[in-house]
This record gives structure tokens, sequence and C-alpha cells, in this order.
């Protein structure tokens, strides 16, 4: 448990991804400014979760929406259109107690020493003014973590990632280029085998859901409306870390060999302990570990390479790292306590991938992140408001004549009292597991859950499928994104997926 201080009238600016409604807008010139970066799920559960009224919020992101990550590497297939998984910021704070501002904008800097946060606008449309400075009393981050290359040459420049919406559009743009292309007069044997070799590198449930649904692409629709890849078309999966031996690997054992057994049975090779070395243009030079313990190397000719493995630091979270000599050791991201107060600073909070504790940098972990940063900054504010009701209740107790006026004040203040002792108790951090659920093609799924504080584990087929589906639907931001998600399973179901290049 934890005393909170009482926070006296300042301004909390709030990085994140939110609009702001002017509609509601109103003088909050007593209120702290709140600044939050980032559009990510601990910001969107920050947001669904603060009551706005008691602060000046501001959310700085370059993105002006959230993304429901969970259900991306469909996107690119076209299983999902994107637009589904995006729920507008300004829908969300549209809804809010009171204005919000928001700014579509990077956050170059963030100046500690003058809690100062820089913005740029990066938009291909700039006004005369394109890089400015906000003030802020306390700081929310929540920008994320960026894609890991782990220093090895040519992933950047060759390698397509998996993070954002326009990472899925251009995966499919080099998809469906590869497959053409392919499909080109005169094009040789070998150079159709190379082009139609789709290789993704990760095991984990992004690189591994993306396999599936390439795979799930070519035996429901490309093999029907392009057959001439028929024979050529391949997925590869490469868990890249030497000293992970499976797919998958947060899964329990059961679950592991039924995700493999899975992909033999869809022809989707799996190529664990494979150290990428190298990429280049058309190979990916790599090192196998072989069950003896030696080294060989390989190379591995490809046509699209998918890079689902890895985070690394912002810049931007890496500069406020080195202003701040506590955090100095961490290497992962902001080092935070159990109340996510970045280590050496007052009044910054760091959730999500950019923070580093003790969990995996998950959607599950940054979501319950954002809702308790919620409660606290809720608390906090509570307690600014006792605090000065009860030093009211005291100078009139002082000022009273009657006795039975200073008996009631007394009353009176006992209750404010209990109230705010009350509510400057907060519980640490404390991270509940509720699961963990990935599709593997062929409409199965396998799924870990938390049941009655014990694991269940579920070994895929269709009711887990089904369950797979259910889960992600209810997760859905929206009652808008779940209509669009389902109207877009109905559709693929009904018409297939569209062959054509974006």
């Amino acid at each position: 448990m934890t005393n909170l201080n009482p926070i006296h009238p300042r301004r909390l600016l709030l990085f994140s991804v939110r609009p702001n409604p002017q509609d509601f807008e109103q003088d909050h010139s007593a209120n702290s400014q709140l600044g939050y970066i980032g559009s990510g799920w601990g910001s969107v559960s920050l947001l669904k979760k603060l009551d706005t009224s008691n602060y000046n919020v501001i959310v700085v992101s370059p993105r002006n929406f959230f993304l429901f990550t969970p259900l991306l590497p469909s996107c690119p297939t076209g299983t999902i259109e994107h637009r589904s998984i995006m729920e507008p910021l300004r829908y969300i704070i549209r809804h809010k107690q009171s204005a919000v501002k928001y700014y579509e904008a990077e956050a170059t800097k963030i100046d500690h020493a003058r809690r100062v946060l820089k913005l740029a606008d990066l938009s291909d449309v700039k006004g005369e003014v394109s890089e400015t400075e906000v003030p802020y009393d306390y700081l929310v981050v929540g920008v994320g973590a960026e894609n890991a290359t782990f220093g090895i040459p040519g992933v950047k420049e060759h390698a397509c990632f998996l993070k954002e919406i326009t990472d899925a559009q251009k995966i499919r743009t080099k998809v469906m280029d590869c497959i053409e292309t392919a499909m080109f007069k005169d094009q040789t044997e070998e150079e159709k085998e190379r082009l139609l070799h789709m290789v993704v590198v990760g095991g984990g449930p992004t690189g591994v859901e993306f396999a599936a649904e390439l795979q799930d692409f070519f035996e429901e629709d490309l093999k029907k409306w392009i057959p001439d890849i028929a024979n050529k078309f391949h997925v590869t999966l490469v868990e890249a870390l030497p000293n992970v031996s499976v797919v998958l690997p947060m899964f329990s054992k059961t679950l592991i060999e039924y995700t493999e057994s899975t992909f033999k049975d869809e022809k989707i090779s799996v190529r664990t302990k494979t150290m990428v070395k190298k990429v280049t243009d058309k190979n990916i030079e790599c090192e196998v570990t072989k069950p003896d313990g030696t080294k060989e190397k390989q190379i591995l000719p490809y046509g699209a390479l998918v890079w689902a493995t890895g985070n690394a630091v912002r810049p931007v979270v890496r500069d406020l790292m080195a202003q701040i000599p506590q955090q100095a050791s961490s290497r992962r991201g902001l080092a935070v306590n159990e109340y996510l107060v970045v280590d050496g600073t007052d009044g910054v909070w760091a959730l999500g991938d950019c923070s580093a504790t003790k969990y995996a940098p998950t959607a599950q972990v940054a979501s319950q992140q954002g809702a308790f940063l919620a409660r606290l900054l809720n608390s906090m504010a509570q307690t600014q408001e006792l605090e000065s009701e009860l030093k009211k209740l005291e100078d009139l107790q002082l000022q009273a004549a009657e006795t039975g006026d200073r008996e009631t004040l007394d009353k009176e203040i006992q209750k404010k009292e209990k109230s705010l002792r009350r509510v400057k108790q907060l519980s640490p951090f404390e991270y509940s597991h509720q699961g963990s659920l990935a599709y593997i093609g062929m409409d199965r799924a396998v799924a870990d859950i938390t049941w009655f504080n014990g694991n269940f584990a579920t070994g895929g087929g269709g009711l887990t499928y089904l369950f797979w589906r259910s889960a992600y639907i209810s997760m859905c931001f929206s009652t808008r994104n779940r209509i669009l998600v389902i109207m877009d399973w109905i559709k693929v179901k009904i018409f297939g997926r569209d062959v054509s290049r974006e």
C-alpha cells in the first residue's frame, strides 16, 4: 500500500493519440496538466478510465487511432480489412467528461529538467508551425517500442515488419508483387521458386499467426485464382533465437506440439535454432545449430521476408533515459517502480512496451497498466479535493462559537479523514494473466487460459477456433469494430479473399 501525496493545482500533460472535442471545451486553469505520449493499449485503457475533469489532459501521437493489434496478422491477406480494427481516438475523447486536447505529432524529445515536451509535425502536410513545445506537470510515457533488428545487416533495408497498418499494406503489396513477378513470361524456374518462397522470422504469436494466415490465403484463394503457383508457393517460419527450439514457447508443451503438427499438415516449414546473420535483397544467410551442437551456414532464397520478432527502445525514450542517472543500468526501456513511476523522476510514469518490468511486453499487460494508472491518477485528484475540504472544515471549526456546531463539524471532519485514508491507500500494480491465444491455420487455434487460479490448456480444433474468434470479438474496442470484423469474416467465407494488388 502507498500514501498518495496531495497534488497542487498544476498542469498534467498526457501524451497519446487522443483528440480534443471542442464541444466540451472548459476552463481547467486550476487543474494540473497531464501529458500522455502514445496511442496503444495502455494509452487507450488509461484514457477510458481517467476522470479528465480533474486534469488538463493533452494527448500527443503521430497516429490518430487505436489499433487492435491481435488481428493485425489477418490484414495483409485480406481476411480482415484494416479499418475494421482501427478506432479513431476522437471517437474516444468525444465521450469524456471534459475536453481533451490532441496533437497529431511526434514527441521528439522529453526535456525532463524543464518539464517540457518537444513536438514535431511529421505529416506530409505542414503549416507555418511544424515544431513546438508543450509544458507538463505530470507525464505518462506510452510510446511502445520499435522493431528490433538486433544489428543484423540488411534487415531494416529488405524485411517487412508487422506493427502498424502501413506495415500490413506493405506486406500485401510485396506478396502480390512476388506472385505476379513469378508469373512473368519466360521467368526461370529457379527464380519462380525464390519469388514464391515467403519467409516469416519470429516464432511468437505474431509470426505464427501471420504464417498461418498466409498459408490459408494460398490454400483457399491464391491456388484457385492462380493455379500456376500451386506447386511452388511455400511458407517457412524461422525462429531466430539459437536457444529456442520450439514455436510459441510461452504456451504449454501440448499446445506447442499441436501447433507444430498442424503446421506440418499445412506444409508450413518450421526452422528452429536458426540464427539469421545477414539479409540481402534475395537471400537470407543464417547459421543453423544441429542436434549434435555443431553449426552450419545456410542460404535461404526468398521472395518476401516478414520480420516479426523483437522490440527495441525508441529514440525519444533512449534520450530520456540518458537524462536520468537512475536509468543508466536499464536496457529494455524505462525502469519503473511498482506504481509505474519512472525511477529517478517525480510525476513521470511509463507503461506498455517502453517500460522495463518483470512482465512480458504484451497488450494484456499494457491494458492492465493503463487501468491501474487511471485509478492512481483519479485517487490523486480525490486526495487533493478531500484535503481542501478538510482544511475548510477545520477553519470553520476554529471559528465556531457554539459547542453543538463544533461537535457537528468534528464528526464531519472525522468522516472526511476516513475517506481520505481510504483514497490514499493504493496497492502496487500486479498483473493478472488471463491466458494466451493464437490462430494456427486451417480454422484451428490454441488457447492457454487461466481458469480459477489455474491453467486450462485446450488442444485446439474447431471449438478452440470459435473460442478464439469470440474472445477477440469481445476484446475489440467498440461495437462498431465488432460488427465490422464479423462482417469481414462472413464476407471472406462467402466470397473469398481479394487477390488484387493494393
